[in-house]
């Protein structure tokens, strides 16, 4: 055990960390195994977080751990734009035959997702000639300047940080006729010839897991390819297995032209990326694209790790086992509490909607107090929504059965206390 406590850290975090960075919890990781937290003070919790869909093969994954101390020994950078190295080109071949699409494709690796989502625009923008992007309501894609403008929700991610980007133009997402969508914002807000991409969540994550209709993003593709627009999948929480697929918008058959990716790349590395058509990759200038750690040779290595584990040990049927298990699970709860609404998400990517009164309105406090109760009692879970009012589930794909179902009795216990 650490001789440092939660108390003793927490106050050199106040003393030390800017107010602006928020936390959730004060127990101080000191390790992680599988889907298991212990905090410094030894106490244990079952994580249904996953550091916010970071850890999909789960904490100190062994492949994981061995491939980062095998490259940490023979060098951790160079600048792969100064000396490039084997993980990199490894990694970014693996990522063009897993992203969807069978035709030619391109990598660049970045730091962290919202450089990525930056850099899919700059490559649609300099591809396309054309300045504006269009985004959906409910959206998150970072904290950058440009990103927050692209991220829907004002506080606490946009808050006091304007003047925004120029050029970004929202529409309501996952309605029937998002087509229709489209149309509308071209005749009232912008011209389709000037749009360079819309860029859109599978599976929007922290606006509270929503998956669209069926056929929604067949209709909407359509209408961009119609007007030469890219498609830009934002696969960076519902990517990497999350949603039973290795990519969401496998779920639709649609094949964007470009995808981006981070969060569980990695296993909890600093790496992303940006994948797409070889002549939309391609069509940037030479050193217009990259930086000093993007496609860091240890995060790199990490990755490769990553890809094995999905493929020698089944990871994607992990995932949609524990999405069955939750789903049939909450599917339970919805009947048996009235301040359930909606099963949000896609396969092992849920969330329970808090709801109250006869108008069904968003119950953020309920939300809340069950993420309180159940860290009380030895679980990591997140709220998440425009209106805080979803508790999310991301919980790693190698929980052991014993781990979930000692997790979702807290949860329902804790639906149980604030049903009272």
């Amino acid at each position: 055990m650490s001789q440092t406590s939660n108390e003793q850290l927490t106050q050199l975090k106040t003393q030390f960390i800017s107010d602006g960075v928020g936390i959730t919890t004060t127990n101080f990781i000191e390790s992680a195994q599988g889907a298991i937290l212990r905090d410094v003070d030894g106490r244990e919790f079952i994580d249904f977080a996953g550091g916010i869909a970071v850890m999909n093969v789960g904490h100190s994954h062994p492949k994981v751990v061995a491939a980062i101390k095998e490259q940490a020994e023979k060098f951790t950078h160079t600048c792969f734009m100064v000396n490039p190295y084997e993980p990199a080109v490894k990694l970014a071949e693996r990522l063009c035959r897993l992203t969807p699409g069978d035709f030619p494709k391109r990598a660049v690796f970045l730091n962290c997702g919202a450089e990525a989502v930056e850099n899919a625009v700059k490559i649609a923008r300099y591809h396309t000639k054309r300045p504006a992007i269009i985004v959906f309501e409910n959206a998150y894609h970072g904290r950058t300047l440009l990103t927050m403008t692209m991220t829907s929700k004002v506080k606490p991610y946009k808050f006091g940080f304007g003047p925004f980007a120029p050029e970004v133009y929202r529409i309501p997402f996952g309605d029937v006729a998002g087509a229709d969508q489209l149309h509308d914002i071209f005749i009232q807000h912008v011209n389709p010839e000037a749009v360079a991409a819309v860029v859109a969540e599978p599976v929007q994550g922290e606006g509270g897991f929503i998956a669209p209709p069926p056929d929604y993003f067949q209709g909407l593709v359509k209408v961009c390819h119609d007007n030469g627009i890219l498609f830009v999948a934002d696969e960076i929480q519902s990517g990497m297995g999350r949603t039973g697929k290795m990519f969401a918008i496998e779920h639709w058959g649609v094949e964007p032209d470009l995808v981006i990716v981070a969060k569980s790349l990695a296993a909890g590395m600093p790496l992303a990326a940006v994948v797409g058509k070889q002549d939309i990759m391609d069509s940037v200038h030479s050193w217009g694209l990259g930086g000093t750690y993007g496609g860091n040779p240890v995060a790199c290595a990490a990755g490769l790790a990553v890809l094995d584990a999905f493929e020698e040990e089944n990871m994607l049927a992990k995932s949609v086992a524990l999405g069955e298990k939750l789903k049939a699970r909450f599917e339970k709860w919805q009947k048996d509490f009235s301040r359930l609404g909606e099963i949000r998400g896609l396969g092992a990517m849920l969330g329970l909607e808090f709801v109250k009164g006869e108008k069904k309105e968003p119950a953020a406090d309920e939300a809340k107090q069950l993420a309180a109760y159940c860290l009380d009692q030895g679980l990591l879970i997140l709220v998440c929504g425009t209106y805080g009012n979803v508790v999310r589930v991301l919980a790693p794909f190698v929980i052991t059965d014993e781990q979930l179902q000692k997790g979702l009795s807290i949860m329902e216990e804790g639906l149980k206390e604030i049903s009272q």
